[in-house]
């Protein structure tokens, strides 16, 4: 039986309709915290938050449009009109984009690349910073990939997204952490079988790669326990 060691915790996790976003969730609640969850498409949310309530967790869903400042914005009011407190925030949503050479990538799709993974993550922690430093331990987790770190052919626009991801949220870590009780951490959850995944590498037997359910028991490890702010986690592939 899992711990309930989250109990009383009030978590938001974005890109929770599938994949480690879902599968986050559903860890989450699984050790007693209470998730909403949030993404662009409300049934894909509603059969989350079932497994969720069926499994004898507690859960609520928020669909919106994260590249949409306003609706981020709404989202914060609507949740700090209810709780106090964010306990534990985990920033997973994001976008692929095209592969291809960088002289080649196209300049409208970037932009949407880097409104979803780096402009909504600062987003999202500019209008919950109240909500976390309300928090007696609160954990910012952002999803990363090793393409963040390692440039690599044809990954240019989604390294770039990532490497700036990682910076804000070193960055918001940096400036917590002599002034307040949020910690914040990276996790690369490597090769997963995701939508995502499937989509970079078609020809690639799902099989071979890890289901995210592993991703996300890891990340509700994490926060479960106590880390220092810069923590890096990189999953075997």
């Amino acid at each position: 039986m899992t711990e309930k060691n989250l109990q009383g915790q009030l978590a938001l996790v974005t890109g929770a309709s599938r994949g480690i976003g879902a599968a986050t969730a559903r860890s989450l609640a699984a050790r007693g915290a209470h998730v909403i969850l949030t993404a662009r498409t409300a049934k894909d949310l509603e059969a989350v938050e079932d497994a969720i309530f069926e499994a004898g967790g507690s859960a609520t869903i928020a669909p919106l449009d994260l590249t949409d400042g306003d609706s981020i914005a709404r989202l914060a009011a609507a949740i700090g009109g209810r709780w106090e407190a964010l306990d534990i925030l985990v920033l997973n949503a994001a976008m692929l984009g095209s592969l291809g050479p960088v002289p080649t990538i196209d300049g409208g799709e970037l932009n949407r690349v880097m409104t979803l993974n780096v402009l909504s993550t600062q987003a999202m922690i500019a209008h919950f910073d109240p909500m976390l430093r309300k928090s007696a331990h609160a954990r910012v987790i952002g999803l990363t990939s090793s393409v963040a770190a390692t440039p690599r052919a044809y990954w240019g626009a989604y390294g770039a997204s990532k490497a700036a991801l990682e910076v804000l949220i070193a960055a918001y870590g940096e400036e917590m952490r002599n002034i307040g009780k949020v910690r914040t951490a990276i996790v690369d959850p490597a090769r997963t079988r995701t939508a995502m995944r499937a989509k970079a590498y078609p020809g690639e037997d799902p099989a071979t790669v890890k289901l995210p359910d592993v991703v996300g028991e890891a990340i509700a490890e994490l926060v479960s326990g106590e880390f220092e702010t810069g923590t890096r986690v990189v999953l075997e592939g």
